[in-house]
């Protein structure tokens, strides 16, 4: 057993997506109150911080393929990390690329960013303008205050006319260009242009893949961030065009996913195995208790009581870090559960957690993956005696070892407790 953490050490909580702030500035100050090194939550040590597993500073099972493998089969949002892969080499790639065509795409800065965006809530709000009765009737009412908030304009306020203003079909007419073989040609020019940008048919595929309503692995992104994404990718492919919803989605990784992952990866063994550790520690205590009663009406002397002791801090301590997700026996050699979906690789060895590396894969879904029909038909025994490997990242192996010795003093005081009580009863010398 290797250094340990503080005795006051717990694991990270489990965090859920309302519970995520909503920017990374939000993250980063979260993560700096509440974490004494570079881990972005309270509970995750230096050396397993999001950047240095992304960066390749880890073991298995805490590498960047285990965080895939969790965010498919465990928390189903593959695709956060997909994309945040693939726009971290596109940022390389565009950045490395000598070719006059980058020319056609500038930044995209984020006063245009703000700019397209207060013009688009503008355009929504007077899609949503009532009719003057409408406005007349609402007038006053939370309906027009909720308005308000919804769109950032009053709904209800009927925006001046002009002087040539007016409700004739004249009047409309004024509106319409005099050119209008100019209008066809700069459009032309600028739908030629965008086909020339670099990166377009990569681009497109994003937006197919991650932005679109509908797209198998859609991000869980707002209606106004799709919006603004589509808007800027359809006038520039340079990467900070994306820079928003890349920093939503590093938000919701490093404050959710992250967390999430390296707590559910100190559970060293199986739901089957976790649930023997608790029957068997609920034995223990209960063994514990019979070899009490039982000596205490024997005719035995009271120091013979004591050995209930060893019953009583065993089961305790068994149930103590299996309501953590550890079985003792694994954590003694510091092994772990092969996970249902590494048991049963493939004929060509390409199984969906690594497949799902892919920035444009075949989707996230598993559940026709021959491994959960297998799996599933495995009797309770076999899975508690599932095939086993040495947790290699060292990290890992210092949380367990924390949480272990942090279940040994509840068990010896408890224990010690319920041992001073049958030892200080009187014997019924019955037999």
């Amino acid at each position: 057993m290797g250094r340990l953490l503080s005795l006051t050490y717990t694991r990270p909580k489990h965090v859920d997506s309302l519970q995520c702030p909503d920017s990374l500035a939000d993250v980063k100050n979260e993560g700096s109150a509440r974490s004494e090194g570079s881990g972005s939550s309270a509970g995750v040590p230096d050396s397993l911080a999001f950047d240095n597993i992304m960066n390749g500073g880890t073991c298995p099972p805490m590498t960047v393929r285990d965080l895939m493998n969790y965010l498919v089969y465990v928390e189903h949002s593959a695709e956060n990390l997909q994309f945040w892969l693939w726009y971290k080499d596109y940022v390389k790639r565009f950045d490395s690329a000598d070719t006059a065509d980058l020319a056609l795409a500038p930044e995209w800065t984020q006063a245009m960013e703000d700019d397209a965006t207060a013009k688009m809530r503008k355009d929504h709000a007077e899609k949503l303008r009532p009719g003057p009765r409408a406005a007349e009737m609402f007038k006053g009412t939370d309906f027009e205050k909720q308005m308000l908030e919804a769109t950032g304009a009053n709904p209800f306020n009927t925006p001046p006319r002009t002087p040539h203003s007016g409700a004739g079909e004249h009047d409309s007419l004024q509106t319409v260009p005099r050119s209008m073989p100019s209008l066809a040609a700069s459009s032309y020019k600028s739908r030629g242009r965008r086909r020339l940008l670099p990166f377009r048919e990569e681009i497109n595929r994003v937006i197919a893949n991650y932005i679109m309503d509908g797209a198998p692995p859609q991000l869980n992104l707002s209606f106004w961030e799709r919006k603004a994404a589509v808007h800027a990718l359809s006038r520039t492919t340079h990467p900070s065009a994306l820079r928003s919803l890349f920093k939503t989605v590093d938000s919701s990784l490093r404050c959710q996913a992250h967390p999430n992952f390296v707590r559910w990866s100190t559970r060293n063994g199986n739901p089957a195995r976790v649930f023997f550790a608790r029957g068997l520690g609920a034995g223990l205590v209960a063994g514990g208790f019979a070899m009490a009663v039982l000596m205490t009406l024997s005719k035995l002397g009271r120091g013979h009581r004591a050995l209930a002791a060893i019953a009583f801090v065993l089961g305790i301590s068994t149930l103590v870090a299996a309501h953590k997700g550890m079985c003792v026996v694994l954590h003694g050699m510091h092994h772990r559960h092969v996970r249902p979906w590494e048991l049963f690789v493939q004929d060509d060895g390409e199984g969906l957690g690594k497949r799902s590396l892919e920035s444009f894969g075949p989707g996230n879904s598993y559940e026709d993956e021959p491994w959960v029909v297998q799996y599933g038909k495995r009797n309770v025994v076999r899975k508690v005696f599932d095939r086993e490997v040495w947790i290699q990242e060292p990290a890992l192996r210092q949380i367990q070892d924390t949480i272990f010795v942090q279940a040994m003093p509840a068990s010896l005081l408890l224990g010690g407790v319920l041992t001073a009580v049958f030892v200080a009863v009187p014997g019924g010398d019955f037999y």
